[in-house]
């Protein structure tokens, strides 16, 4: 583990350390300031606890069906949009699928783009991106007075890069993997004070697994911790697991291992992280082993598919829970963390993590000490597992639905793609509910044999997928889901099925509204009490990407990505026929080309669709005296 400010710190005078400190405070009580107020969105999740939630009531349910467009914006590309732009400040900033451009737009005339970034990457990269070209967004970091205010984006070419928030114009550039053996970015990246974290993709490709926090003012490495391998590599505190010693301690990111599987042994992290400055420790999931045939790699497999507690200064992680020890089917575990503070079942107050898996369960942590609450399914057609031993954390499997070589494992649910996929889900604080977008899909599952080469898919297996129980399978229709739920009573309060996977994810609102987009197109809103449908818009194409909310002099806009794509829409990118290709998602997919086309942009609304244009009509006119 590299560490470039240890020397700095130990030989540095008191007074420089402090400042250091302050300085990095600073900044975390800036982005905590702006992430206060309804002007900004500043973080994909909108603040550190990423709950996806605004407190602004402008747009509610009494008025919800007066929404109308406000205005848009074309990308200009076609591949899917994950993710949701930022706003600092007055401005937008959007982000795109490959290339990756990055635009920044004025809100008081968001025709006019202050400025664009369009950087030029390896071609190559392309080729070795899992599931299509996709990002999951930006990062902002507020400057100091000395350098200043920072965009922080990814690269699919595995580069990480600071742009002057003010001009576009690049600050610094790294390198954070090397896409010759399949090491792409994908993720959204992450500041806490003067760190930018982020992530790795590529364990498909047989790319071991690492989260990397790089000093953000000058691009310089500060720490890089593994998912796999030895301790110090993977970066263990001294006490860690010391309150659930039953998860395992010490040794297990090789012992679990067959020789020197895992060096290859995946455990990415692409998804969504969230941090809480009180303990100063930062969550997220790492993904799925490498490759998917279990058969190739005998034992746990730690620390794939493991929610962990680490502390942001060091990396150093005092605690690690493996949801799925020795990963069968594909179920990444990078999904969402959400923060909340509730009172549990004994009545006592604690500090919570809310992470619905990939693996068909959604699981509530003690994000303190990694204590497992509750761990329940988000449907009950989940049947790979019969539950979760809050006792022993381990899942009890049903040996009916497990993969093997020489066998084709059938009527699997959820699928490789989970029941919750990459969306950025939300949580109402005020009602204690969860509103969570699912995919409802099974599958068949049938490994095969396969040499790791480095560059190239080191997958192993063979998948079938289509609707679940309760979806229509005969026009592989009903693959998707909304549900409302309560961590502390594992309960749902409302759920409805859509024709499609809810892949983006919601937000929800102090209106008593619940937004998320839909793959064949359409943005709706939903009564957070009820699930009631009350508004919806068509858009130009499908949605992947989660919705947002800002105020702007006094009005309330609701912005959207759209661009269908992602796995759900590789058979429709790529024009693929296979019902096996995609590694299965093609099949799965097959009726969303007769709902939606490519094409990506932006689309804001606001109430009756006020604007900056239609307030003043010569807002953005020509004017020829300057």
């Amino acid at each position: 583990m590299k560490h470039l400010g240890k020397g700095l710190l130990a030989g540095a005078s008191g007074v420089a350390l402090v400042v250091a400190m302050a300085s990095a405070s600073l900044a975390n009580d800036k982005l905590n300031e702006l992430s206060k107020s309804n002007e900004n969105w500043i973080m994909p999740g909108k603040n550190y606890s990423s709950q996806n939630y605004s407190p602004n009531t402008q747009i509610n349910t009494e008025n919800v069906k007066q929404l109308r467009a406000a205005w848009s914006f074309s990308t200009g590309l076609l591949h899917g949009h994950e993710g949701t732009p930022l706003v600092v400040n007055g401005v937008m900033y959007v982000h795109t699928s490959f290339p990756n451009n990055t635009f920044a737009l004025d809100l008081n005339d968001p025709g006019h783009i202050l400025w664009q970034h369009k950087p030029k990457q390896d071609p190559a990269a392309r080729s070795v991106a899992c599931c299509d070209l996709v990002n999951r967004g930006l990062a902002y970091w507020p400057g100091d007075g000395k350098v200043p205010a920072l965009i922080i984006k990814t690269q699919l070419d595995g580069h990480l890069v600071a742009l002057n928030a003010a001009t576009g114009e690049e600050f610094w550039k790294v390198e954070n993997g090397d896409i010759k053996v399949g090491q792409t970015l994908t993720q959204a990246p992450y500041v806490i004070k003067d760190l930018a974290l982020v992530g790795s993709s590529g364990a498909e490709l047989g790319v071991r697994g690492h989260t990397t926090a790089y000093d953000v003012k000058t691009g310089a490495q500060v720490w890089r911790v593994y998912a796999t391998g030895p301790d110090n590599e993977v970066g263990l505190a001294d006490d860690f697991n010391s309150a659930n010693p039953h998860y395992g301690q010490k040794g297990l990111g090789t012992g679990t291992w067959e020789g020197d599987a895992w060096k290859i042994g995946g455990g990415t992290n692409w998804g969504w992280y969230a941090y809480d400055p009180e303990t100063n420790l930062f969550h997220y999931g790492s993904g799925n082993p490498a490759p998917w045939n279990e058969t190739m790699r005998p034992g746990d497999n730690k620390w794939t598919m493991t929610i962990w507690g680490r502390d942001a200064d060091t990396g150093k992680a005092k605690f690690g829970y493996q949801k799925t020890p020795h990963d069968e089917w594909d179920y990444a575990g990078v999904n969402v963390m959400i923060l909340s503070e509730q009172t549990d079942k004994a009545g006592k107050k604690r500090k919570l993590l809310t992470h619905p898996d990939r693996n068909g369960i959604v699981y509530t942590l003690d994000r303190e000490n990694g204590d497992l609450i509750s761990a329940n399914k988000l449907d009950d057609t989940v049947n790979w597992v019969k539950q979760v031993d809050l006792k022993t954390g381990l899942p009890v499997r049903d040996p009916e639905f497990g993969t093997r070589m020489d066998h084709k494992g059938k009527e699997i649910c959820p699928s490789a793609m989970g029941y919750h996929n990459q969306g950025h889900d939300s949580y109402d604080p005020t009602k204690e509910l969860f509103f969570m977008g699912i995919n409802h899909i099974c599958m068949d599952w049938e490994p095969f044999m396969l040499p790791y080469r480095a560059g190239q898919f080191f997958v192993g297996a063979t998948l079938w997928m289509y609707p679940g129980p309760k979806g229509d399978r005969q026009n592989y229709l009903g693959l998707g889901q909304i549900k409302a739920y309560n961590a502390i009573t594992g309960e749902y309060k409302w759920d409805k099925m859509e024709r499609f996977s809810v892949w983006g994810g919601t937000m929800s609102t102090a209106g008593n509204l619940v937004f998320y987009g839909t793959l064949d197109g359409f943005i709706k809103a939903r009564n957070s009490d009820t699930g009631e449908l009350l508004w919806k818009y068509k858009l130009p194409s499908g949605v992947i990407g989660h919705p947002m909310t800002y105020e702007h002099k006094g009005t309330q806009y609701v912005a959207i990505m759209y661009g269908v794509g992602g796995w759900p829409g590789v058979g429709l990118v790529f024009d693929l026929q296979d019902p096996t290709a995609g590694l299965g998602a093609v099949g799965a997919f097959k009726n969303l080309q007769n709902y939606t086309q490519m094409g990506g942009g932006l689309q804001v609304f606001s109430l009756d669709g006020k604007n900056p244009y239609s307030e003043d009509i010569n807002v953005g006119e020509f004017d020829s005296k300057g």
